[in-house]
């Protein structure tokens, strides 16, 4: 075990009883750092970085943190984040403040920041850097030999090779499938947040090495308004990309159907070395953002199902925007990796009172009165659609291995105000306006996809970027 350590106030009650005693011994490496939980995207904005440390102090009240070895983020350096992103992207992400942002103007738009859901906000490329190293590290322990690699600051599948979308800004999701595809020859990435992995699957579009699937609702202007049927990948990445478009209020049944009969068609079909699950909490019922009715237990079913192929699996966040069962639901999560089981009854700890009036980890957050619109038939279509294009598929699809790069160690302390969120949060259940929050720049992709045209510049293939000179 590294050698942070974490206030989580109150340990746990011995009424608990709890059974942190696994019944397989897996290697889960953690990854946080208390700083990450600290930074707040400004008045009003939907996006709290606080459910990180809400989540972590769940994770250490149960004693998850004893099952695992854990470990202090560490912020990713420019040349790492440039092995996806552009260099001028970057470095405006480096240069940008609040106090600057007006000598910036004229290339705020050019990168997508300074809008209502990418705001510029005090410390944000260190906030990125947190998430970015996150995932870059996890990944590179999964290459070592550790068998699950969680970190919830993670999964910020939006961002693009040179502009932020959807409160993303840097994706860590696409560098650490880069440092993964260095050893593995395949890797499936998989993603239940209620958007779609936009920005992931763009990276990857004509790549035959990684396979990207994302269940998310789909109608066409719904955020990001990408992710139909028929956007299955082009030239060698042809078939590899798979979408399940969905409509409001799935539930858990309905969801562990689709879930489960796409997926193990996927992994029988694409048979990958690793995998990567984005849990985004925003498909949970209840959140702000969101529109499906899954409950804590049917969300965290997948991150079991995937568990089930004893492969290689980083675990990261998303979105989640109702933040009490945010951390729920991650907290849950990290017990399904860790084979632990759970009481209902939360444990104490520093943030105990928000989690009223029930204080249940499995709380009652599902709309029982909520009209279901996925019919079994349209999933059925749905998945008839996906088996068509999986048949058409290369079985062995071409690898080019190079060396890991070695371990990089170190972070630094910073400070933060992420308190101010949690004013924010008075009222968890309203309603956030999509059309302030998130139809910015991304509505270019679905234009392009609709007439068929990609900028090439987003996509990823083999192991050489597509960017060009503009």
């Amino acid at each position: 075990m590294s050698g942070w350590s974490t206030v989580a106030g109150p340990g746990p009650s011995s009424s608990l009883n709890l059974n942190i005693t696994a019944t397989e011994k897996e290697r889960v490496a953690y990854f946080f750092n208390e700083t990450s939980a600290k930074f707040h995207y400004g008045e009003g904005h939907p996006m709290k970085p606080a459910r990180i440390g809400l989540a972590h102090n769940l994770i250490v009240g149960y004693g998850l943190h004893k099952k695992m070895s854990c470990f202090s983020q560490r912020r990713a350096t420019e040349a790492e984040m440039t092995e996806f992103h552009s260099e001028d992207y970057i470095e405006f992400l480096r240069r940008v403040t609040p106090d600057n942002a007006n000598a910036f103007s004229k290339f705020l738009p050019r990168f997508s920041v300074g809008v209502d859901d990418c705001p510029v906000f005090e410390g944000m490329y260190d906030f990125f850097r947190l998430s970015a190293g996150g995932s870059i590290e996890a990944s590179r322990k999964l290459c070592a030999g550790t068998d699950i690699a969680i970190n919830w600051a993670g999964g910020l599948h939006h961002a693009k090779k040179f502009e932020a979308s959807g409160f993303c800004y840097v994706n860590d999701i696409v560098l650490g499938i880069l440092q993964m595809l260095r050893i593995y020859p395949r890797v499936v990435y998989i993603d239940i947040d209620v958007h779609h992995g936009d920005g992931v699957q763009e990276a990857f579009y004509q790549s035959d090495r990684v396979m990207t699937v994302s269940f998310h609702r789909y109608d066409g202007s719904f955020f990001p308004g990408t992710g139909s049927l028929d956007e299955i990948g082009i030239r060698g990445g042809r078939n590899y990309s798979v979408n399940v478009p969905l409509q409001e209020h799935i539930d858990d049944t309905s969801y562990a159907y689709i879930f489960e009969k796409v997926i193990q068609n996927v992994m029988d079909v694409f048979q990958p070395s690793a995998i990567v699950l984005q849990c985004g909490a925003d498909s949970l019922a209840g959140d702000r953002l969101g529109s499906f009715n899954l409950s804590i237990k049917g969300h965290g079913a997948c991150v079991a199902f995937m568990k089930k192929f004893k492969l290689p699996m980083l675990v990261l966040g998303g979105g989640g925007y109702t933040i009490r069962n945010v951390a729920r639901a991650w907290a849950y999560e990290t017990s399904i990796c860790t084979n632990t089981e759970l009481p209902n009854e939360l444990p104490p700890n520093q943030y105990y009172s928000h989690y009223g009036p029930d204080f249940r980890l499995h709380s009652n957050n599902v709309d029982r009165n909520a009209d279901n619109a996925n019919t079994r038939q349209y999933l059925d279509q749905v998945r008839a659609a996906i088996a068509e294009n999986l048949r058409n598929i290369n079985w062995a699809p071409s690898v080019a291995m190079n060396e890991i790069p070695p371990d990089i160690e170190g972070f630094n302390p910073e400070t933060g105000a992420w308190e101010l969120d949690e004013m924010e949060d008075k009222n968890p259940e309203m309603r956030v306006d999509q059309d302030k929050f998130g139809m910015g720049a991304t509505q270019r992709l679905r234009r392009e996809k609709e007439s068929n045209e990609y900028d090439e510049r987003e996509l990823y293939a083999d192991d050489a970027d597509q960017d060009r000179a503009e």
